[in-house]
């Protein structure tokens, strides 16, 4: 039996939930607890492959695309996931399972099926998924940070993206409204993660 908890953050990009991720690990270990924060794409060498699809896209099928983030997570579940949850920590994870399902499946493949090849990925014990519309995603991208989209990011995929968010109903998925402020939003986040901490034992 796993002893931590695995908690992700999901969403099309903009929506703040790499923030919020920050701000919850900082509450966590106020309190105590013991915090791995981690990603996908990771650092690895997969991850690495995956970041360079951001701004070419085209030199991969979409088949191939699916095998580099199913490796990168492979790595991750063995190398951080499995041994965090063992050891009974509190792993914060920016973007799993549900993202690939998303946002592969807006290129054509079907979500469930995503979701069943990734039936070796440990289950998360919460999914936060922060919900804005994709405009206001597009915006904070580009207005907000200055960035400009990567391929992943262009308004048309992002409809598509949260669309099939949207339409994904799994019980340890907990929506969030991501429209307000960062503060606001914290709380929020921090009521859906309360619950969870009774059964954690601080510092074991």
């Amino acid at each position: 039996m796993n002893k931590g908890l695995l908690i992700v953050f999901e969403g099309i990009d903009g929506t703040g939930k790499s923030t919020q991720m920050s701000l919850l690990a900082i509450a966590l270990k106020k309190e105590g607890f013991e915090v791995i924060e981690t990603r996908e794409p990771t650092g690895g060498k997969f991850g690495q492959q995956i970041r360079g699809l951001y701004t070419n896209r085209h030199g991969v099928t979409p088949e191939q695309e699916l095998e580099l983030f199913l490796a990168d997570r492979q790595e991750h579940v063995d190398q951080v996931l499995t041994p965090g949850l063992q050891a009974g920590k509190i792993i914060l994870c920016d973007r799993y399972f549900l993202s690939t399902a998303a946002y592969q499946g807006a290129v054509g493949f079907s979500p469930a099926e995503i979701i069943a090849k990734n039936s070796f990925a440990p289950l998360p014990d919460l999914a936060l998924l922060f919900c804005i519309p994709p405009k206001i995603g597009i915006e904070r991208i580009t207005a907000g940070r200055g960035d400009t989209l990567n391929d992943f990011e262009q308004e048309a995929t992002l409809q598509k993206v949260a669309a099939i968010f949207d339409g994904l109903r799994l019980p340890y998925i907990q929506r969030i409204d991501a429209s307000g402020s960062i503060d606001s939003i914290h709380q929020l986040v921090l009521e859906a993660v309360t619950p969870l901490l009774r059964h954690m034992n601080h510092n074991e």
